[in-house]
């Protein structure tokens, strides 16, 4: 979906210090977006304002990774705003 230098170059990180911990923001962000909206993206492609979801999400992680923070981070409107018409919705 986002590859560790999208992410990192988004979070303006430059070290490579923090590179595990990014990896796993990476997929947590992919595995609460496919979940979100119930599709799988195997092979990593995803269109543009889900890829930027991804990034807003990596960034909240990474911003809050020490401390909890006052709102949940999928607490975002950009980020739903983002996903919504990409989401599938079962009755």
């Amino acid at each position: 979906m986002i590859t560790l230098d999208e992410a990192k170059t988004h979070i303006r990180v430059t070290g490579t210090d923090d590179d595990t911990e990014i990896t796993a923001m990476i997929a947590t962000a992919q595995a609460h977006i496919e979940n979100y909206l119930g599709v799988t993206y195997a092979d990593g492609e995803a269109p543009a304002p889900i890829k930027s979801a991804a990034l807003l999400m990596v960034g909240d992680l990474y911003e809050n990774r020490e401390a909890q923070t006052d709102r949940p981070l999928t607490d975002n409107k950009a980020f739903i705003r983002l996903l919504n018409p990409y989401r599938t919705m079962e009755v």
